[in-house]
C-alpha cells in the first residue's frame, strides 16, 4: 500500500489527467460564450437592405429600416438636384457630389445628428421639430443645433430600379 500512495509516475498521471479534463472544461464553457457573440440571424437578415425604386415618383419619398434605423430614398426632380448643388447657408459645407451615387436619389440615414430624433420631410428638406434642426434635399444641416449632415449608409445600385443598402 506504501509503494502506491508514494509511486511517483501515478501523481504525475493524475496531475496531467487532471489538467487536460480542466482544461477540456474550460474550452467547453467558453465555446458558448463566445458564441453569444456573434450577431444573431436578425441582425445579420437586416445588415443589408435591398429597396425596389420604381415605385417612387420624382419627388417621392420612401421610408425603409436598415439596422434598426430609418433611411430615407428620396426620388429628387430637376429642381432639388439643382437647389442641392449650392452650398451656401449650409452649416456642414459637403457637396452634394460626394453624398450620391445618381444625382437623382438621396439615401441617407434618417436619424437628426443632434439627439438621434427622426426628422419629417416638409418642402424642401426635413425638419427635426424636437429640436429645430433643418436639413435641405441633399441631407446637410441649414439650420439648428445639429452639428453634422443626415449620415450617407453605404449603398451600391444593383440594376436600374435596385438599391442596395449596407455592403453585401
Amino acid at each position: 500500500m506504501e509503494e502506491v500512495l508514494n509511486d511517483g509516475n501515478r501523481r504525475n498521471f493524475l496531475l496531467k489527467l487532471t489538467t487536460v479534463v480542466g482544461g477540456a472544461g474550460v474550452a467547453a464553457t467558453c465555446v458558448p460564450f463566445v458564441a453569444s457573440m456573434n450577431p444573431s440571424t436578425d441582425v445579420l437578415a437586416k445588415a443589408v437592405t435591398e429597396v425596389d425604386l420604381s415605385g417612387i415618383p420624382p419627388g417621392g419619398m420612401h421610408t425603409v429600416a436598415w439596422q434598426g434605423q430609418p433611411v430615407f430614398v428620396l426620388h429628387r426632380t430637376p429642381e432639388e438636384i439643382a437647389a442641392s448643388t449650392a452650398t451656401n447657408g449650409v452649416i456642414d459645407p459637403e457637396p452634394d457630389a460626394k453624398r450620391v451615387i445618381k444625382p437623382e436619389w438621396l439615401v441617407v440615414v434618417g436619424v437628426c445628428t443632434h439627439m438621434g430624433c427622426v426628422p419629417n420631410k416638409e418642402g424642401p428638406g426635413w425638419i427635426c421639430h424636437c429640436h429645430g434642426s433643418q436639413y435641405d434635399d441633399s441631407g446637410r444641416v441649414i439650420r439648428g443645433p445639429a452639428p453634422k449632415n443626415l449620415a450617407v449608409p453605404p449603398y451600391h445600385f444593383s440594376s436600374e430600379n435596385k438599391l442596395v443598402i449596407g455592403k453585401a
